[in-house]
């Protein structure tokens, strides 16, 4: 199998102005080659063996250069390579140039391209890219017209109404995600603790693990982000309202500072590393951090999808178990759940027949969904779900965190929460989680400088 780390996702985008066949579309009226007498590159699509067909749900197709981009873990990376191993055999004379890699930095080199017009073919995108980059369609296109090809039926009209923006459908849902806690229980078995179901014992295991363990370990690790989403959790846990309701911030100053000292209330109870003890770990993400691997640090608190890499990054002989939502942290249940991921082709694409049919193999068709499995999450496909559920291909872990996350959360994600100015590295998110964490602000500053940073996103008529 062709498999290649991409050096630099601007130089993948030539091949997304590579024109399809003889009959295709000429992106940036880029020249098309014409083969040689007898060579295969211009085959009419007419003359093309009758297996290219196959499960086509719109016929013969046109031979072309299709770009693919997504991020993730490693096994992630070796299904999705997998699976468009198995798209070009089922149909000869599609090549998919694949661009991949992990998640840091991967927002800021896309919306380059987002902004230059120069996105590949087929993206795996975060929702929130749809109102932050696409509010007017003009980037990702509206897969209603490649209906034909893209089966739609498989997907609950509420998903799909929720990649839904001005008028267009974006993107393809590929599954629901929430966070919950993840354990490594050999470490808790260590200290001589059971894993924790509520936060009086998680706030216990913090002693616990410096007395029995050292103080090197943390029953629980939180990047900048995760402690904003975990500080949204319990703040819907104790007031029982929407962090952003209709468009504004739902919550005052002082109850956004009741909420950054809980974070802070974790740190000073060893429950987990300050932000400064994870950066000197030099890691470039928390499931690659040699003390996730070693079980110093014992738990994470995770998107659902993401379970596979955390588990995999594991050393040998370790248990990684599926922790439980925290209903002791308020009368309410909080947290969300939103659209993990989506697929979505670009609107300025040369071929979208195409891309359709690479989109439609990965997420409805047997072959591709049995590859893909749950690398994405639990499939919103039902078709996916079925035939996934039936071979016994779904990940057990994934299963159990996606059902418990589903069945428990409460509260609707805004898709401004994660915009760029705010979750990326060097964000307001990043800025307030670190300043707090190294006393560079107190609670009160720390929830100022987090409240005139939402409502900048927002808009200055969404102010608390």
């Amino acid at each position: 199998m062709k498999k290649f780390w991409a050096l630099g996702l601007a130089a993948a985008m030539i091949f997304s102005l590579t024109a399809c066949g003889n009959t295709g579309g000429n992106a940036g009226n880029l020249p098309v080659e014409t083969p040689a007498e007898g060579g295969d590159a211009g085959v009419p699509a007419e003359s093309m063996p009758a297996e290219a067909e196959s499960g086509n749900r719109n016929g013969s197709y046109e031979e072309c250069v299709l770009t693919f981009s997504w991020w993730g873990g490693d096994s992630r990376h070796e299904a999705t390579m997998a699976a468009i191993d198995a798209f070009e055999a089922k149909y000869p004379g599609i090549t998919v140039k694949e661009t991949y890699g992990s998640w840091s930095g991967w927002e800021d080199s896309m919306a380059a391209m987002f902004a230059a017009g120069t996105t590949p073919d087929v993206n795996q995108i975060n929702w929130s890219w749809i109102t932050s980059y696409s509010p007017d369609g003009n980037v990702f296109m509206d897969l209603n017209r490649v209906s034909d090809i893209l089966d739609l039926t498989q997907f609950d009209r509420k998903y799909l109404d929720m990649c839904t923006v001005a008028g267009k459908l974006q993107a393809v849902p590929v599954s629901m995600t929430g966070k919950i806690f993840y354990w490594d229980k050999t470490t808790f078995d260590e200290a001589g603790i059971d894993t924790p179901d509520t936060l009086a014992e998680l706030m216990t295991a913090g002693e616990t693990f410096q007395n029995e363990l050292g103080e090197d370990y943390y029953p629980l690790v939180l990047s900048e982000y995760d402690r904003m989403i975990l500080m949204v959790y319990y703040l819907e846990s104790v007031y029982g309202k929407n962090w952003v309701e209709d468009g504004a911030l739902n919550y005052t100053l002082k109850e956004i500072q009741a909420g950054l000292e809980f974070i802070r209330s974790l740190e000073d109870a060893h429950v987990i590393p300050s932000v400064a003890t994870v950066a000197e770990d030099g890691a470039e993400s928390l499931e690659r951090n040699p003390k996730w691997a070693e079980g110093k640090y014992a738990g994470i608190f995770e998107w659902d999808s993401s379970a596979g890499k955390f588990s995999d990054a594991l050393a040998e002989g370790r248990e990684f178990v599926v922790g439980e939502e925290l209903a002791d942290m308020g009368d309410y249940r909080g947290g969300f759940s939103k659209v993990s991921s989506g697929f979505a082709i670009s609107e300025g694409t040369a071929h979208p027949k195409e891309a359709a049919m690479l989109v439609q193999f990965l997420l409805n068709e047997e072959e591709g969904t049995a590859i893909m499995a749950s690398e994405r999450g639990i499939p919103l496909s039902k078709a996916a779900f079925d035939n996934c559920n039936a071979q016994g291909l779904l990940n057990e872990t994934v299963v159990e965190a996606n059902g418990k996350i589903l069945a428990y959360v409460s509260y609707e994600l805004d898709p401004k929460f994660e915009d760029a100015a705010l979750k990326d590295a060097g964000g307001v998110y990043y800025d307030v989680m670190a300043g707090l964490s190294s006393g560079n602000y107190d609670s009160e500053k720390a929830a100022e400088v987090l409240g005139d940073g939402i409502t900048k996103v927002l808009g200055e008529d969404s102010r608390y």
